[in-house]
């Protein structure tokens, strides 16, 4: 079952799905809440966290509670739940949840889908739940033919007797529905599995493949209208005076009106809203930010790197180990926008009886809350549908897009659209940080390093979000580094923030994604210093991790390192541990004559834990290295004047069908539980490109992205 637009109030969404077909509604608490309750016949709904519907017609429904923007949660969850429950697959179907505290993920105890944990929070709430309803269906279908429970199984939705005789599910369901929740219901033992594990079809791509599937950009309600904003065109610049009689002017165009984040153009349609913003005269007050440049900001990030920072590991005594040699590398990494395919959009209904929300979000129920903060409404009174998304990336975490189309339809006390232009996003401070590394080494005789020393510029991401204690570290500025995991008695990794005012933002896989570029060049600067193959160096620093070195082995044998390759080919090799997942790559490069890299195949390695699904777990990490590879060779967004100079695809672009190469994904197989998968195939990629570029140049890539000048002799 697609999203629907629809938003009812909790208790009926609750009473609607309680009621459907008679069924069996079962809640199942998450860590550290209160336990549920089944209802009595006739009584309201219980509220549990996370719900199964269960209907007469042998449905079997989970309400999921994380957003989908096509890493398969819409698939992945339903697996969990329908494995214990001993689910039909062909019968199992999806809802989108509403906003509830209840749906919390439990690892961010708020309802908000990122950092790559929409499998890790809910592998054992939702397979309990699922074991719960099963043994509750096994113990009804008991009870009606009066035989010990011990006789019975469940499979495939229905409960079978030793004697041959069966009750579906949807023949069952009224009755379990009365019986009590078990608090520990068994688990399956892993060996057993039949659904978890098999890389089934998509449940929302048939949705997406005839149209059916709903994203922020497809809702329509009754007497919407549509709106644009301009934005400030300089960093941190503010509206002085506007003069909308040009805009009011253009057929279609209904309102102009200004709001926190700039002036909104409200018309029909997106056509004439935004040629009404266009037409706008509009003097801003440009504040002090606009002579910021990135020459500037990257003189004072060097800068702030004579400094001592923050400490963020320290380990031996790095001022005093002796080493029979140095190595030093300077690293930099450029700022990144998320370029969704789907721009930022929202809709949005206010009322003298609450607020309607309809959005491609990352974090309803933070929505929820910042809406009460800025409207001042109670938040029971606010409801916010999440429709599928185009593309997330951490971007959709933002509140921007959903406070503006609220804050306009407040001010025009109308339903309202709003839509960010492909260059509104682009420019709309939200962006992965700069960042410049200063890492430093000593070597025994033996070339192994006896120092790892680091410092890193950046600005903080948490103190933007209010994810973080503003006054500490912040665990993206150094993630990727700090986690340095070669055998190295004595390490000091330090952070010297840097805030030059440039909005910046959660990216796909955060600060793994320019560390591990820093770090694993840096190891491979540190094997050519040894004179060591840079695979086998790594490998014999690697003993007391064990994930880590699997991995890496497992994709030197799946790329042939050490075999040859063809003329004017090389091959490059990084692996790194984010999300506690385990990734590692193998990257085949050659140059094209005017310079520029030509990526041949990419081949990755990945650990993850046990798996839901590998179908998709390929796919997530395919996805990981297209959007990685188009930062390494193309992604910078730059500042002149306090300006963003890139707009869209034209100057901010992405690879290209031309341009992307073979990758292969070999999973390895794990007992532990599952791991993160959405981004950590991101950061090994950038690192593994340079190193095979150096292979084949001798010339070493040291930031980002890479320029063809860099690799001339």
């Amino acid at each position: 079952m697609a999203t629907e637009l629809a938003n009812p109030s909790r208790r009926e969404f609750l009473s609607a799905a309680a009621a459907a077909g008679g069924g069996l509604l079962v809640g199942f608490t998450l860590p550290g809440r209160a336990s549920a309750a089944v209802p009595a016949a006739g009584a309201g709904p219980f509220q549990p966290n996370a719900f199964i519907r269960i209907g007469s017609d042998n449905v079997v429904t989970l309400i999921v509670s994380m957003a989908e923007m096509g890493q398969g949660v819409l698939t992945s969850l339903p697996q969990l739940l329908a494995e214990e429950l001993e689910a039909d697959w062909r019968h199992v179907r999806f809802e989108q949840a509403p906003v509830d505290p209840a749906y919390n993920n439990p690892m961010f105890q708020m309802q908000g889908t990122g950092g790559s944990t929409s499998v890790r929070a809910f592998w054992d709430p939702l397979r309990k739940a699922g074991a719960a309803a099963r043994e509750m269906l096994i113990t009804a279908a008991a009870e009606q033919w009066g035989v010990d429970r011990a006789t019975c199984r469940a499979r495939e939705g229905a409960v079978h007797h030793k004697s041959g005789k069966h009750l579906s599910y949807g023949e069952l369901a009224a009755r379990a529905a009365q019986l009590p929740v078990p608090a520990e219901p068994p688990l399956k033992d892993p060996k057993d599995f039949r659904i978890l594990g098999q890389p089934l079809k998509r449940l929302d791509s048939p949705q997406k493949v005839n149209g059916s599937a709903r994203f922020g950009l497809d809702v329509t309600v009754p007497g919407q209208l549509t709106a644009v904003v301009a934005q400030p065109p300089v960093l941190g610049a503010r509206v002085a005076s506007v003069d909308s009689s040009r805009a009011l002017a253009v057929k279609g165009v209904r309102h102009v009106v200004q709001i926190d984040s700039g002036v909104a153009v409200v018309a029909d349609g997106f056509w004439a809203a935004k040629t009404g913003r266009d037409a706008l005269a509009v003097q801003w007050d440009l504040g002090d930010k606009a002579t910021l440049s990135s020459g500037g900001i990257r003189t004072a990030m060097l800068e702030r790197l004579k400094s001592d920072g923050m400490v963020a590991r320290h380990e031996g005594d790095p001022g005093a180990a002796q080493s029979a040699r140095t190595h030093e590398a300077t690293y930099e990494a450029p700022y990144l926008a998320h370029a969704c395919m789907e721009p930022m959009n929202c809709t949005a209904s206010v009322t003298a009886d609450g607020i309607d929300v309809w959005a491609p979000t990352q974090a309803s129920g933070v929505n929820r809350m910042v809406i009460a903060k800025v409207t001042g409404v109670a938040p029971e009174k606010i409801r916010v549908t999440t429709t599928m998304l185009g593309g997330g990336f951490g971007r959709r975490f933002g509140q921007d897009f959903v406070i503006a189309a609220v804050q306009t339809s407040k001010a025009v006390s109308a339903p309202v659209k709003l839509v960010y232009t492909r260059e509104d996003d682009m420019r709309g401070q939200f962006y992965r940080p700069a960042s410049i590394a200063r890492l430093r080494a000593g070597l025994d005789a033996a070339g192994r390093p006896v120092v790892f020393d680091a410092r890193i510029a950046c600005s903080s991401i948490s103190a933007v979000s209010g994810m973080g204690d503003p006054n500490a570290i912040d665990e993206a500025a150094v993630e990727g580094v700090r986690d340095w995991p070669y055998a190295t008695p004595n390490v000091h990794v330090d952070w010297a923030r840097h805030e030059p005012g440039v909005g910046v933002w959660y990216w796909r896989s955060v600060g793994n994604s320019q560390n591990t570029f820093f770090a694993e060049s840096f190891i491979d600067e540190l094997a050519h210093a040894a004179g060591q193959d840079p695979y086998e160096y790594r490998r014999s620093l690697l003993d007391k991790h064990p994930r880590h070195r699997a991995v890496l082995e497992r994709v030197a044998h799946e790329a042939g390192w050490g075999k040859p390759l063809p003329k004017g080919h090389a091959r490059g090799i990084a692996v790194a541990e984010s999300f506690n997942s385990y990734v590692a790559e193998v990257v085949e490069v050659s140059l094209r004559p005017d310079g520029t890299p030509r990526v041949h195949r990419v081949v990755c390695a990945v650990d993850c834990g046990m798996m839901v699904n590998p179908g998709i777990v390929r796919r997530q990490a395919q996805s990981a290295v297209i959007f990685a590879l188009s930062a390494a060779l193309h992604g910078e967004i730059t500042v002149e004047g306090g300006r963003i100079q890139q707009k869209n695809f034209d100057d901010y672009p992405v690879v290209r069908m031309d341009e992307a190469p073979p990758i292969e994904v070999h999973l390895v197989a794990s007992t532990e539980k599952p791991t993160g998968i959405g981004e950590p195939a991101t950061p090994p990629l950038a690192p593994a490109l340079a190193n095979a570029l150096f292979a084949l140049t001798g010339k070493r890539v040291r930031r980002l992205p890479i320029r063809p000048g860099d690799l001339k002799a």
